[in-house]
């Protein structure tokens, strides 16, 4: 593995973990591991001479602007010519060698460094004039900061947003007209934000695909030289191939088959002449330059059937409909479902049930009907939401017309409910994502908690669903029956009572003996009374019992659960009943969780700070000069190593 490989793979180590114990309050690794794999990515920055935007070595400062800046390029940058036929294109190479690679569906990018530092980043805008975003460039999570070349180089990339974080984001946009649309939309308005805060949530990458300018490095007249220039100096490049005309059309082959698995957005393939010099003496013509030629995927289109119309519901009550059809062979998968978007599609399409219609795969990817050769309009709007059944109402927004569920309490409306019901720290049931428990919803399956343990019922519908065949159910199955034994706590923080963590959950169920029944009754006095909750909690726990119908459906839940009750050894008076906290790397335990469990199964308690409340603090650097230290010694709280711990429990 070469540095800059290996600085990634820390990057994304380093940030995990940072993640998990800043934001989770979770440790996936020891102090100790930590620091020394950071030291180690410092050591690699170094000796590469290049620090990458993500990396945890480097902060960077946000910014907000009233305008972005406009800024003339030295050279126009020019579309590219076209053509959707695999032959043009080996014709076109002749006897050469090219570059054939991935063209890229985001925002074009000019760098500029100089010094081996970012100083300049600017769109391409209407190919003359483009705008400013430096400060939004580098908060793109992959580009170099710094580089080891220290001359002036300007290069081209473009800035994408994979698929999967693009679903992750419009999934957090309630307002469905303010959703967008695809990749690239989001793209570009994350680069051409006026605050690079926002930018930097929005995971937008660049790819490197020209190598502009880099003077006083000889290249040996070779587009491939440059690209491999460019990976050295840390730069991701858009993946490229060297080909001729004898081995093109199965180069064109393999990366048709790859469109379906390729998370980064792309509409076709560029093709480039290797040999710099010749690629240049060619000239341009008025719209193009002549040493380049792009390549678009020609449509496949297929004839089909309209079987039905879905309408599948959302957390934001939007009703979205969803074709099927027979099944049909595109692009070499097998396609029967493709989402019509809303109302006024339905209406503009004339969909009816029956109808033969044509379909297609935008960017051999995302099913689409292309027409519809009968347009008898039949479809029927639904006045009741699948999901609850209740009353449904057209609106009309920005010229467009969808369908929404009226209901508050629409459960298809409480997804992020359902969602941390089934998460690790809960329920933990695999096999139920995000995305899973909205279509499982939306058909109707789940309306409350208990509906998730009896999805048996459903078995034949479900092996039917898109994605989801036998192999998928039965795993699901068991890991439903596996979560069916659970601790209190981990069933009361599934609930998703407002305010109330895992932690506060442990420390409420252990004050009432694990005792369910008492734990609903108990009112806000009680609770206050805690020492650890405090008038807040006890005042969202107390109402969330005083529902009736939040008791009705924990009863259908219950049914279907076995509740484990932790076994407390208060037998060790040194730890029962006292508070510790933990700080520091561990050599004993494999986490601070572990570490935990196991005062906490011993009738002890874990606070997050220390206070005059705290008996001990258990820190392996008792000498140390953390914050942590010095509240303990002023406060007169012991400081014990892990050893001495381990001591106090035999």
């Amino acid at each position: 593995m070469n540095k800059i490989d290996r600085m990634k793979e820390l990057i994304e180590i380093l940030n995990e973990a940072s993640k998990a114990y800043y934001a989770e309050d979770r440790e996936i690794m020891s102090n100790f591991e930590y620091d020394r794999l950071y030291d180690e990515l410092v050591s690699l920055e170094q000796d590469s001479g290049t620090v990458l935007s993500s990396s945890p070595t480097i902060n960077i400062g946000y910014e907000a602007v009233d305008e972005l800046p406009k800024e003339r390029h030295e050279s126009p940058m020019l579309s590219l010519d076209k053509t959707k036929d695999r032959e043009a294109l080996r014709d076109w190479l002749k006897d050469k060698e090219g570059l054939l690679s991935w063209k890229l569906d985001g925002l074009t990018i000019v760098l500029t460094y100089n010094e081996g530092v970012l100083v300049k980043a600017v769109t391409r805008g209407n190919g003359e004039v483009g705008e400013v975003i430096t400060g939004n460039a580098r908060t793109f999570i992959n580009l170099p900061h710094v580089i080891p070349y220290k001359g002036e180089l300007i290069l081209r990339g473009e800035a994408v947003i994979s698929y999967p974080d693009f679903e992750k984001i419009n999934e957090q946009i309630d307002d469905v007209d303010a959703k967008y649309k695809n990749p690239r939309n989001l793209c570009s308005g994350s680069v051409r934000q006026l605050n690079n805060e926002i930018t930097a949530k929005r995971n937008v990458r660049l790819y490197a695909f020209t190598l502009v300018r880099a003077d006083g490095v000889d290249f040996k007249n070779s587009r491939k030289k440059q690209m491999e220039f460019l990976k050295e100096q840390g730069f991701e490049t858009v993946e490229y191939h060297l080909v001729n005309a004898s081995d093109i059309l199965n180069r064109i082959q393999y990366f048709a088959d790859s469109v379906a698995d390729n998370e980064i957005p792309s509409d076709g393939l560029v093709l480039t002449y290797d040999d710099i010099e010749y690629g240049r003496s060619l000239g341009r013509t008025a719209k193009f330059p002549r040493d380049a030629i792009a390549f678009k995927w020609q449509d496949e289109v297929r004839e089909t059937k309209l079987l039905e119309i879905e309408w599948s519901p959302s957390r934001t009550g939007l009703i979205n409909p969803v074709a099927v059809f027979e099944p049909v062979e595109l692009e070499g998968t097998t396609v029967q479902r493709a989402s019509v978007h809303n109302v006024s599609i339905v209406r503009e399409l004339k969909l009816g049930i029956g109808d033969t219609i044509t379909v297609y795969k935008a960017n051999m990817i995302i099913p689409q009907i292309a027409d519809n050769l009968t347009g008898s309009g039949s479809v029927v709007i639904p006045e009741k939401c699948p999901a609850c059944g209740g009353n449904t109402q057209i609106r009309k927004i920005n010229d467009t017309e969808a369908l929404y569920c009226l209901n508050p309490d629409c459960p298809a409306k409480k997804i992020k409910l359902f969602t941390l019901f089934v998460s690790r720290d809960a329920m933990n049931i695999d096999g139920l994502s995000e995305s899973t428990l909205e279509k499982f919803i939306g058909e109707g399956y789940i309306h409350e908690f208990a509906d998730i343990f009896r999805l048996s019922r459903h078995k034949d519908e479900l092996c039917k669903l898109e994605g989801f065949g036998e192999k998928s159910y039965n795993n699901l199955i068991a890991a439903i029956d596996t979560a069916r034994t659970v601790q209190l706590p981990k069933l009361i923080y599934s609930l998703g009572i407002l305010n109330v963590g895992l932690s506060n959950a442990k420390i409420i169920c252990r004050e009432f003996g694990y005792d369910i029944d008492k734990l609903r009754k108990a009112d806000v006095e009680e609770l206050s009374a805690i020492d650890g909750v405090g008038d807040v909690i006890a005042g969202s726990f107390a109402d969330y019992f005083k529902d009736e119908k939040h008791n009705r459906e924990l009863d259908e839940l219950l049914k279907e659960l076995k509740i484990e009750i932790p076994k407390l050894d208060s037998s060790n008076e040194a730890i029962n009943s006292k508070t510790f906290v933990i700080t520091g790397s561990l050599e004993h335990f494999e986490n601070r969780n572990a570490l935990k469990e196991l005062i906490e199964s011993k009738g002890g308690k874990v606070s997050g700070s220390v206070s005059a409340k705290t008996d001990f603090l258990i820190n392996n650097d008792i000498n140390s000069g953390s914050s942590k230290n010095k509240k303990a010694k002023e406060l007169g709280v012991k400081i014990i190593t892990e050893d001495d711990f381990i001591k106090m429990t035999e």
